[in-house]
């Protein structure tokens, strides 16, 4: 018989796997169960009723959760002049153009987000093996390839996340921290959703939002019940 811990055994009695909780008692919940000592992420699953590989069911977009995500992001820029004296200024922690690619080539730094002005796409777009699986590869409909380096990084650091569906239909997320007040969990929470369901793509069909779930780190996933 495995053995079960104080600590899960706690958090079973807390939930109820085949209730739908709204978003302030899922949040609740996830806070009583938190007896770790690092401030653990609070993480969103929406199961969507899409199928990627049809082009016209992709779901894909930008959404600004009005606190953050409490994740230091690391961003790197591919920039130069004054672009790049422009990224410096703004926090931007790697810059540059064929010594940034090789640096991300052979792995010797890990960014977050990467950033490029359209004159850099040459370079960048040598790195798409790399940068293609792990979701980094800038793109335009996203912002991330601009002329406007200081936007996109000010609006990264207050915000600004990247979501897409992956093969199975499925959009995962940080929201924020179990350290956010609820108000500030349960607002990046809902934005987040509501973000979701304006990129409803032209080819879904029947119900889109399927499932959503809530969970920290190492705490309980919770089901929503989300009303849209």
């Amino acid at each position: 018989m495995a053995f079960k811990s104080k600590r899960y055994k706690e958090i079973k009695n807390l939930v109820n796997s085949s209730k739908y909780y709204n978003v302030k008692e899922a949040i609740g919940i996830i806070r009583k169960s938190k007896k770790l000592k690092f401030d653990e992420t609070i993480d969103i699953a929406i199961n969507l009723g899409v199928d990627p590989k049809h082009a016209d069911q992709i779901v894909k977009g930008v959404v600004k959760l009005p606190y953050g995500n409490g994740k230091n992001e690391k961003i790197a820029v591919f920039a130069k002049d004054e672009k790049a004296s422009e990224a410096k200024e703004v926090g931007a922690d790697f810059i540059g153009a064929e010594d940034l690619a090789q640096k991300i080539e052979k792995a010797d730094i890990k960014v977050d987000r990467v950033i490029a002005t359209p004159d850099m796409m040459a370079i960048v777009g040598k790195l798409g093996k790399v940068l293609g699986p792990k979701g980094l590869m800038p793109n335009p409909k996203l912002g991330t390839v601009t002329t406007d380096i200081k936007k996109i990084i000010e609006d990264i650091k207050n915000g600004l996340i990247e979501f897409k569906a992956d093969k199975a239909g499925t959009v995962h997320a940080g929201v924020g921290k179990l350290s956010f007040t609820e108000d500030k969990l349960e607002k990046n929470i809902n934005d987040f959703v509501d973000a979701i369901i304006k990129a409803k793509p032209k080819g879904a069909k029947g119900n889109y939002l399927k499932d959503i779930y809530i969970s920290s780190t190492m705490g309980p996933s919770l089901k929503l019940f989300y009303k849209s």
